[in-house]
Order: structure tokens, then C-alpha cells, then sequence
């Protein structure tokens, strides 16, 4: 799979979350490199909305903000310990389908976004 990635500070978490993708076989594809988190979330959102890639998975202090920029995984730099962050990571890429009680709600969302 090719993987858009970002994130607004380089560290161990950060590290350890493109060693996991790398090591599985992903290509890592870094988008806005040192850029603020409201540009590297919304280019990793376009680069996955655009067919550039198949996922995106970006990173910032809290999540919140990249998640609302991106519209994709995101998650905190501040919160997630290293081999918490690769855990989260892999559940993502590993879940095939959504819970089919949230069909419906999945599909409110994709209404909302038009």
C-alpha cells in the first residue's frame, strides 16, 4: 500500500510509526515536509482524496487538529507512546470493514462530506 504521511515534529513516535509501516511493506509517502499542521493534514488528505495514495496517517501534538484538517488517522504525539502509536496504526490498516452497526452512520458522514 502506498501511505501518505506527515507530522509537525519528528520524534520517537514518529520514527517508530514509519519503521512499522516500512518493515510491513508500505511505501511511506512524506507529504509537506516541515510544515504546520493545519497544511501537512489537509495535504495528506488530498493526496488520499486524490488517489495519490491509499491511506493517509499524519501526526501532531494532540491529533485533533490534523484529524479536522485531514480527515484521516490521526494521532497525538503528546498522548501515544511509541508502540502505542504503531498499535493504533496497525488496527487501522488491518481493519477491512466497518462494524455493521455503523453502516449507517458511516454513511451520514460520507453525506455530510458531499
Amino acid at each position: 500500500m502506498r501511505i501518505a504521511y506527515a507530522a509537525d515534529d519528528e520524534n520517537d513516535t514518529t520514527r517508530a510509526v514509519v519503521t512499522y509501516l516500512e518493515e510491513q511493506g508500505h511505501e511511506v509517502v512524506a507529504v509537506a515536509p516541515a510544515q504546520p499542521w493545519p497544511q501537512l493534514g489537509a495535504a495528506v488528505g488530498a493526496a488520499v482524496a486524490g488517489g495519490e495514495v491509499d491511506y493517509g496517517v499524519v501526526l501532531c501534538w494532540t491529533g485533533t487538529g490534523t484529524a479536522i484538517a485531514a480527515n484521516k488517522l490521526a494521532l497525538s504525539l503528546k498522548r501515544l507512546a511509541p508502540d502505542v502509536a504503531v498499535e493504533v496504526v496497525q488496527a487501522f490498516l488491518d481493519t477491512t470493514e466497518s462494524d455493521p452497526d455503523e453502516r449507517a452512520n458511516i454513511e451520514r458522514l460520507r453525506e455530510l462530506e458531499g
